[in-house]
This record gives structure tokens, sequence and C-alpha cells, in this order.
């Protein structure tokens, strides 16, 4: 998911720039996809997208800031983040909310981009476990305060600051997603899910 704020950001810069933003994403995707980040530059990028090496500069000077763009589409459009976002208060439960969190920390983990990154390129995602949010974990954080907000509510959810619950639902995705690997070795990943599942649903579990 890029969120509505940030398409209409992109939408602009379309515009102004004649850049198919979508299009370089893709492009810049399947490099990294293909050879890692760091063995990706922004010419390579341009090349595969059809575009001057001029264009792609004028909006990203270089593959950070377009790694950043690239991660902040990938890893917020996943299915259970709409789930939640698009739930009505009474189906908020904890079992609802608790399955819809464990499908967006298995999506990312599964995720052919994050799988890469982690392989070859794993000190890219360093900042945004050591130092700082990103954009994605940010858009993420959003929408699991409102749904735990709403949840309270319509009384389906514990009770107690939302930003604090919100947080701490993902912190532990964070855990599961970054470190799920190294966990699996007398479990299996639907097993690891499971044991997650359920930590999350007892936790907000009134």
């Amino acid at each position: 998911m890029t969120t509505e704020r940030h398409k209409a950001k992109l939408s602009t810069i379309d515009r102004q720039k004649g850049i198919d933003v979508d299009a370089v994403l893709d492009a810049a995707r399947e490099c990294v996809i293909a050879v890692g980040w760091r063995r990706t530059t922004l010419t390579d990028v341009a090349r595969r997208a059809g575009i001057s090496r001029m264009s792609i500069y004028r909006k990203w000077q270089d593959m950070t800031r377009l790694m950043s763009d690239v991660m902040a589409r990938e890893w917020s459009n996943f299915a259970g983040v709409h789930l939640l976002s698009g739930s009505d208060t009474a189906s908020l439960t904890p079992a609802k909310v608790s399955a819809a969190i464990v499908e967006v920390a298995t999506a990312v983990r599964e995720n052919l981009l994050f799988q890469k990154v982690v392989e070859v390129d794993p000190e890219l995602l360093l900042p945004y476990v050591l130092h700082r949010r990103g954009r994605a974990q940010n858009s993420l954080l959003s929408v699991l305060e409102a749904a735990v907000k709403a949840g309270q509510d319509a009384e389906t959810l514990r009770q107690g600051d939302p930003r604090g619950v919100a947080r701490t639902v993902l912190t532990a995705m964070q855990g599961f997603v970054f470190s799920g690997k190294t966990m699996t070795d007398s479990l299996t990943a639907n097993e690891l899910s499971e044991q997650y599942r359920q930590l999350i649903e007892r936790y907000l579990t009134p």
C-alpha cells in the first residue's frame, strides 16, 4: 500500500516531471531482485524503465532515495492492512485483528524483494530496525492505532493507550519478520505464525 497521501504526492511529481513513477519503481524492484541493491545503479533502472538517465536523476538523486520509495510502496500494500482499515468496528475482534497482523507479517517475510534485501543487502534494513521508522512502518502504525481505538470503542479489544498497544504489536511483528528465519530450525514457518497469532490475540483480548 502506498498511502493515499503518498499516491497524491507521486502523481504530482509525475505530472510535473513527466515520469511514470510506478514504472520506475517497478523497474527498480526488478533490478534489485535480479542483482541486489548495491549492484543496481540509477542508469540500470532508467534503462529498464525506458526513460532517460537525466529524467530519473531529476527525481531520485541516488539509489538510496529510490529504494526508499520502492520499499514504501512494496511493504505497505498487503491485504491484511486493508482488512484492518476496511473493517467495521464490531468486527474488530482479537481473532480478526491478530489474523490480519499475521497476514501482513507473513506477506512481508515471504516477499521476494524483502528476501533479496535480507540475503544480499541487509544493511539497507538496519536503520528501520535500530534508528527510525520508515513510511511503510508509519503507515501500518497509523492503521493499527485506528483499529485498536475502534475496537476499544466497540469494547471488543483490550483497553489502554492505543498508541502503546499499536507500537507493542508492531514491535512484536518486526521481531517475527526480521528474526523469524532464525527461529524455524525446529518449527515450520506455519507453526511459528500460529504461535505469533496466539500471542497477539491474547494480548488484545479484554
